[in-house]
């Protein structure tokens, strides 16, 4: 094994949005220490893999692309569900839909108080949300101004990550919109203010035609920042109980402050296990040495999921056929988008509507009132959604040979606060090999019956009048309004939000189901920390890169206080 000469202050290992906002954080700070951020995949620095409206398809690209499955789902059917991790620079954040959502002020209330600091709750958090934004508020039609509208003090304007609307948007999108209103729902004019209950046009994670990923928090990096990419890690080294750098693939860094792992939920426990760090029986199995008898690693894995409805539409209501069906036009708008960002693939796809609603369905149903008294009450929290619905979602990038008319619009509905708890494990002493991936999905009861209802309300809100007058028939849908075969459409189409979270957990030091404390420590080691979405103990009710934006900044600012790199 050969040993690098160069020694760091900090090693973060992992250049997703959580790593690459610690990495960013930390070598910004007044002192200037020395930060090596480590990155599995490539630099992902292709000019087209950023154009804003073909975000719907590069997850399907192999190098960037981690390209993991779950084990079969007893309750979806025996599927192997896709579990799409991003790899290179920027993570998820290269990979991703584009929706940028923070969530709800009380899951970060409720992180704080698990926690019991209040570096977690939302006054703290929001701050560092506004920090890491630049956000454009413009929309450009004022017809549109109905569905956004932001106040200016819950945003910031100076911020490396470049988020706001789509500056041309599909002709039926407001007419999708306005469906949810005419079934009742208020309109939320800005989902990021903390309470994101309503429906409303989505911040996205774009700017001016170009998509934001999180490898835009290294632009300008100072020189104390070194960004290695290619370099899978497998362990960490470690002298007794204190961790002193990482192992790769022929390689040693090492490190004389802290090792930060930031590799995410489904493969920083995989890091810890290959270390010796762990359930002690799952490693001994595979003989790895223990060095750390950790249970709470790999449980606790917990995860959004959506299903579908997709309904055939009259032409008149939109223009997609004249340009997805219109080789010639797809390549004249790549072409302009090269030359200036603009264009039609800064429109079609790049602007959808979402919403976070309760219902009283959900909370008198037998299944809700078997939940324990703590959960019940944080889900009956003012700003906690029950469910998430969306509208635009252009399916057939995922689906290419289903569509070939696409006078379509894609509905979903998403499971918020799931109950059901996975876990990761161990599959091989070798860690290149990836761990056994297993969400338990719908496994249940509440999730089960909550799926029936959310879906039941999906189907109101299509056939109001206003909307349902321009459907021309569903394309995918269950085979009947029967709760029956709506749980088997939910069982049968079930897609995974990859939103995982909660598998290297953060609590109080006396709670046996922590590994992580809230500054980000590793129980019973030193020098090692972890942060990330594993750590999160909440599963907040957004589209998560947001939070693990955060989650990074948080650790960098815990770090620059303790070690008074800002002194």
């Amino acid at each position: 094994m050969e040993a690098t000469k160069n020694s760091y202050d900090f090693i973060v290992v992992g250049a997703g949005p959580a790593g690459c906002a610690l990495a960013s954080g930390l070598a910004r700070s007044a002192q200037k220490p020395k930060v090596l951020l480590l990155e599995a995949g490539g630099r992902n620095d292709d000019r087209s893999l950023r154009v804003d409206g073909k975000r719907w398809t590069t997850f399907m690209e192999g190098d960037l692309n981690w390209g993991y499955k779950t084990t079969p789902q007893k309750y979806c059917n025996g599927r192997e569900l896709d579990y799409s991790r991003g790899k290179g620079l920027g993570g998820g954040s290269a990979i991703n839909f584009g929706v940028y959502t923070v969530g709800a002020r009380d899951d970060y209330d409720e992180w704080a108080a698990s926690v019991g600091d209040e570096t977690f709750g939302w006054k703290e958090m929001q701050a560092r949300f506004k920090k890491l934004e630049t956000f454009d508020s413009t929309i450009t039609l004022p017809e549109h101004a109905k569905h956004a509208n932001s106040v200016a003090s819950d945003h910031g304007s100076s911020g490396p990550l470049r988020v706001g609307y789509a500056v041309n948007w599909e002709k039926d999108l407001s007419l999708s919109l306005d469906a949810f209103a005419a079934a009742g729902h208020k309109r939320n004019l800005d989902h990021n203010s903390g309470n994101p209950l309503g429906m409303a046009a989505t911040i996205n994670s774009a700017g001016s035609g170009r998509r934001t990923t999180a490898a835009d928090l290294l632009l300008d990096a100072p020189d104390n920042l070194v960004v290695v990419t290619d370099t899978p890690v497998q362990r960490v080294i470690l002298q007794g109980k204190r961790a002193i750098g990482v192992e790769t693939q022929g390689s040693q860094y090492l490190a004389s402050r802290d090792v930060i792992l930031s590799a995410g939920a489904l493969d920083t426990p995989k890091i810890l296990m290959h270390s010796g760090i762990g359930p002690a029986a799952d490693l001994e199995k595979f003989n790895i040495p223990v060095v750390a008898d950790i249970p709470a690693v790999g449980q606790g894995l917990r995860d959004h999921y959506f299903v579908p409805l997709i309904l055939a539409r009259n032409p008149e209501t939109n223009d997609r056929n004249t340009f997805f069906q219109d080789p010639a036009a797809m390549e004249a708008a790549m072409q302009q988008w090269e030359e200036s960002n603009t264009g039609m693939w800064t429109r079609y796809g790049c602007q959808v509507g979402c919403g976070w609603f309760k219902s009283e369905r959900i909370t008198s149903t037998p299944e809700f009132k078997a939940l324990s008294a703590s959960v019940q009450e944080f889900m009956n929290r003012e700003t906690i959604p029950h469910y998430e619905m969306i509208t635009h979602l252009p399916i057939h990038f995922m689906l290419p040979d289903m569509f070939k008319d696409y006078s379509y619009i894609g509905l979903a509905a998403f499971m918020m606060n799931e109950q059901s708890l996975g876990e990761v494990r161990l599959q091989s002493s070798n860690p290149d090999i990836p761990l056994l991936f297993n969400p338990r999905f719908l496994e249940n009861p509440f999730d089960r019956r909550a799926c029936i209802e959310i879906y039941k309300h999906l189907l109101e809100v299509s056939r109001t009048e206003s909307f349902a007058k321009d459907t021309v028939s569903t394309l995918i849908g269950p085979a009947s309004d029967s709760d029956e075969d709506i749980l088997e459409f939910w069982k049968s189409f079930l897609s995974s939000s990859w939103h995982m979270t909660g598998t290297v957990k953060m609590g109080k030091a006396d709670a046996g189901d922590v590994a992580v404390d809230g500054r980000f420590r590793v129980r019973g080691l030193e020098g090692l920390r972890v942060a990330d979405m594993s750590v999160v103990p909440v599963l907040t009710n957004n589209h998560t890169q947001a939070t693990a934006y955060v989650t990074g900044a948080t650790c960098a600012d815990v770090l620059i206080k303790e070690y008074r790199l800002d002194g």
